[in-house]
Order: structure tokens, then sequence, then C-alpha cells
């Protein structure tokens, strides 16, 4: 399971430092691809290969889950992580995520979350506005 706040930069070559806390679960490779609200989300193999099979589920006549298949695969790259600990972030992606130096490095569950981090600080003062509300619909889903 990962999860933490870790603050990193990216250098001009579009290289990152993956937390130490997070490399030997993402395992020698793992992808990274196009997330929602503007970040990037990266996944070790195993999880993208469960994530893969259910998107292959979904149904190819629907218009959104075609759309949804083609934004999440299109942007998906494998990394591996260099001897220092870091990965290439593709310029498509950094663009996508607005990552230009300074970012954050989130675990969430199954996966890690990479955000600018202005994007971050953006996200997360909006959503401690109303986090009592979001706690309160998700009760149904026994949380």
């Amino acid at each position: 399971m990962f999860m933490g706040e870790f603050n990193h930069n990216i250098d001009t070559k579009g290289r990152m430092i993956v937390p130490s806390k997070f490399r030997e679960e993402l395992g020698e490779s793992f992808v990274v691809t196009r997330g929602l609200d503007k970040c990037l989300f990266a996944y070790p193999m195993e999880e993208w290969k469960v994530l893969e099979g259910k998107m292959k589920k979904l149904p190819l006549t629907k218009k959104d889950a075609r759309a949804f298949t083609r934004f999440f695969f299109s942007g998906a790259v494998e990394c591996e992580v260099d001897k220092q600990g870091r990965i290439n972030i593709p310029q498509a992606l950094r663009t996508y995520a607005n990552l230009e130096k300074e970012c954050v490095v989130i675990g969430v569950s199954d996966r890690i979350e990479i955000w600018a981090n202005e994007s971050w600080q953006t996200y997360v003062d909006e959503s401690e506005e109303s986090f009592a509300e979001i706690a309160e619909n998700l009760m149904d889903f026994d949380i």
C-alpha cells in the first residue's frame, strides 16, 4: 500500500527522484499515465494489469468508455528507476500535469500520484473546505 506525501523536484531533463519509500513496491518497472485532476498516476505492473483487465471489459459501444480508455492508455509509459532512484517523465506527461520543477508525490493506496506543487496545494485547500461533506457522501461505501 502506498501512503504519504513527499516533495521532490524535476530537473531540466524531466527526471524526478522516486521517494525511496515507494521504490520497492513499485518494482523495477511500472506504468505512469495521465491521471484525473491534472496529475499523473503511477501503478506497479501487477496493479496496471488488473486495471487493464477491468478497462477491457468496458463496452466499446459507449462513447464515455472509449474516451476514457483512449485518454488513459494513450498517455501511458513504462518507467524504470535508474541507479540514482530517478525516473524520466516524458514531456507530454509533464505538460499535461504542469510539472516544471517543484512537485509532490503522494501515495494513494494502490498507486502513487505526481502533482505540480501549486496544483496539489490548490487541490488540498479546496478539498479541505468540503472534506466533511465528501466523507458524509462516502458513508454509503462503509468507510
